[in-house]
């Protein structure tokens, strides 16, 4: 071998040109032997290709995501399961709380009604018992009929015979047990106990006034101090509408008060509590989520549904309580909504529903009455407009509305503590004009107020606080 290589370094070495250009080198290796290089430039090459480079450079790139893959494997994305677990956890939980709670109102549910079938087989029995009684008790021999002395009856009440105070013989007093033998005035009776039959004149007597009694329908007069029902529990109650069913048609009775809270993005959840004191102790007996979504403070109940704007339209929904289904919709024409047309305190009140003694209401306003408030008159079952009138002055100017006797009445403002009423519209008559009535917004932010035919009230929803108004009609003016 080191024949072969002194052959070829003398053959270089007798070329000149590669004489300049070869090198020798000798040296040790890792293992301590001798070793001879040597290297020859290429005589047609200036420079070698770099054939070594760039893979490595995508080794190692790839390399990099092997080590960014092993270590996502290992440890690096832990973390994300991790998270991903715990909400999944925690999703679980107000799931179970939920559905605990829900079982919760329905054992009360169900208590309540237990009592109550408790109480009716109790007062079954009673009548069962009473029937029986009378069934064995034997019938009085019938006696002549006693008329009364011509003398006794100009008064217009007879008095019978024997002198005795008029009062005392006009009737027998049944005890609690309904047997009335023990309490018949013993001058009552003659020879044996029998039936008797008064004859007596009745006397008419002219019905009250009902404006003056405060019963009747006629112009509203003053608004009482607010007073304070409940305040809600959270921020989402900052807003809101509560009300009452004035035609209760449902299996829920009369006194049974509806409440929804108004803020949040998916406001869906109507509670229902028996009376006013479940609701001032914040116990609900219900609690529905509506099939669609509500916007602002506008809805209402009426002869067993609740009436209420869809959010981000002009679709008006019946939603009938008894069989928790929607039973008609129909878009307002033409209604503003979603901020197009509020009232000054904001919150897309475009459209306010509202009920009194003359069925169903909508105050609204549109481009072509740019802006003024318009009422129309719905039907209850179809949702369809049967009239509309269109008044002079601006939605955006007041803070509220309601409706009283086909009359409706603006609210100057919402957040003064003393305001005033300040305008009036008469259906029947087609007119309006300015009033001034005092009103007060004790908590001075008023975002609903309505009439509540069942009570003569106004319901308002005042910063979180749920209040409620006596109210005074004047006489029906004349036409």
């Amino acid at each position: 071998m080191f024949l072969l290589l002194s052959l070829c370094v003398s053959g270089l070495l007798l070329n000149a040109d590669a004489q300049e250009r070869a090198s020798l080198w000798r040296g040790n290796d890792r293992a301590g032997r001798c070793q001879y290089t040597f290297s020859v430039p290429s005589p047609v090459e200036s420079s070698c290709p770099q054939t070594g480079g760039p893979e490595m450079e995508g080794l190692k790139a790839r390399l990099g995501m092997l080590e960014v893959l092993v270590a996502r494997l290992t440890g690096g994305e832990t973390v994300a399961p991790q998270r991903a677990g715990a909400r999944a956890q925690t999703e679980l939980q107000e799931a179970l709380n939920r559905a605990t709670g829900e079982r919760n109102l329905l054992q009360g549910e169900k208590e309540r009604l237990e009592r109550e079938l408790m109480g009716l087989q109790g007062r079954m029995e009673e009548m069962r018992k009473e029937t029986e009684r009378l069934r064995n008790r034997p019938c009085p021999p019938l006696i002549p009929v006693v008329q009364p002395s011509p003398s006794l009856q100009g008064g217009g009440l007879m008095r019978p015979a024997g002198g005795s105070s008029a009062m005392s013989h006009l009737m027998t007093r049944p005890n609690r047990q309904g047997d009335s033998s023990s309490l018949r005035d013993s001058a009552w009776q003659y020879r044996s106990p029998g039936f008797q039959e008064l004859k007596a004149e009745v006397t008419e007597v002219p019905a009250p006034d009902g404006s003056e009694e405060n019963t009747g329908c006629g112009e509203l007069v003053s608004v009482g101090e607010p007073v304070t029902h409940r305040k809600a529990d959270n921020i989402e109650g900052k807003y809101g509408v509560w009300m009452q069913d004035p035609e209760a048609a449902s299996i829920y009775g009369p006194n049974m008060i509806w409440r929804i809270d108004t803020i949040g993005s998916d406001v869906r959840k109507l509670f229902g509590y028996d009376d006013m004191e479940q609701l001032a102790k914040g116990f609900p007996s219900k609690v529905l989520l509506l099939p669609e979504q509500v916007e602002s403070t506008g809805a209402t109940v009426y002869r067993g549904s609740l009436y209420f704007q869809r959010r981000l339209s002009r679709t008006l929904i019946r939603y009938d309580l008894a069989s928790e289904s929607v039973a008609a919709r129909r878009e307002l024409p033409h209604a503003g909504f979603h901020g197009q047309f509020p009232y000054s305190w904001g919150g897309y009140t475009d459209i306010d529903l509202a009920v009194d003694e003359q069925g169903l209401w909508a105050v609204y306003s549109t481009s072509k009455a740019k802006g003024a408030i318009v009422i129309s008159k719905l039907d209850p079952g179809s949702l369809e407009v049967k009239k509309s009138w269109e008044t002079n002055i601006r939605k955006s100017s007041v803070a509220n509305s309601f409706i009283i006797c086909g009359k409706l009445y603006t609210v100057a403002s919402y957040t003064a503590p003393d305001t005033i009423i300040n305008y009036m519209y008469d259906t029947e008559t087609s007119q309006g004009k300015a009033v001034s009535i005092p009103f007060r917004n004790k908590h001075r932010y008023n975002s609903m107020i309505d009439y509540n035919r069942a009570q003569r009230k106004l319901f308002a929803w005042d910063n979180y606080h749920m209040v409620s108004y006596d109210i005074k009609l004047g006489r029906q003016q004349a036409n």
